[in-house]
């Protein structure tokens, strides 16, 4: 009888927790899958989801462009399908990501960024939200000049061949707009 009992407990405990992780990175599904309990926009990211080749260049601080480099940017879901992470591996060494979770209350993205060059005890954060068939997100952050603005990121020309994403600053009016990083992606692997 207590062995009946105790099989049942575990076989219930292992349900409940396999439950839970549904949605998240599998091997049917390296990238996982969106829950479809998650709000819509967590899809937001859909074309994204996946590996994807992609070629990187970033603005010298003297203004000048540096060589285009070789990225890979890899794309999926977490959280059982309630939130996407991603990790960008450039050529040299340099590996960023992010945590982007739709929190429904502010109607907006959160994007919480990381890499191995700048450790930090605190995340910086950007906030923002699909603007026509771009994702569109901000930082506040001073010019060099001390003015005020924005680090303005935007994923443009979404589908499911691949995207473009630019880093620009804006100032706080968004007239004046000079570009820092441009990186084009081509889609090499999803789960589609």
């Amino acid at each position: 009888m207590k062995s009946t009992f105790l099989t049942t407990l575990l076989l219930f405990i292992a349900l409940a927790i396999s439950a839970q992780d549904e949605y998240n990175a599998s091997a049917k599904y390296p990238y996982g899958r969106l829950n479809p309990e998650a709000s819509k926009q967590t899809g937001d990211y859909a074309h994204l989801i996946g590996t994807n080749t992609c070629k990187s260049t970033q603005r010298n601080p003297d203004g000048s462009w540096q060589k285009t480099q070789d990225m890979k940017w890899i794309f999926k879901y977490i959280l059982n399908g309630y939130a996407v992470q991603d990790e960008a591996i450039k050529a040299d060494g340099n590996i960023g990501g992010s945590i982007r979770q739709f929190i429904a209350d502010s109607s907006k993205w959160y994007v919480h960024y990381y890499n191995n060059q700048f450790p930090t005890p605190t995340l910086p954060a950007w906030a923002g939200e699909k603007k026509g068939d771009s994702m569109v997100l901000y930082n506040k952050q001073k010019a060099p000049n001390g003015m005020d603005g924005y680090y303005r990121i935007t994923f443009g020309k979404i589908s499911k061949e691949g995207f473009e994403w630019k880093g620009e600053w804006v100032d706080l009016t968004e007239k004046i707009v000079y570009p820092t990083w441009n990186i084009s992606c081509t889609r090499e692997e999803s789960d589609e």
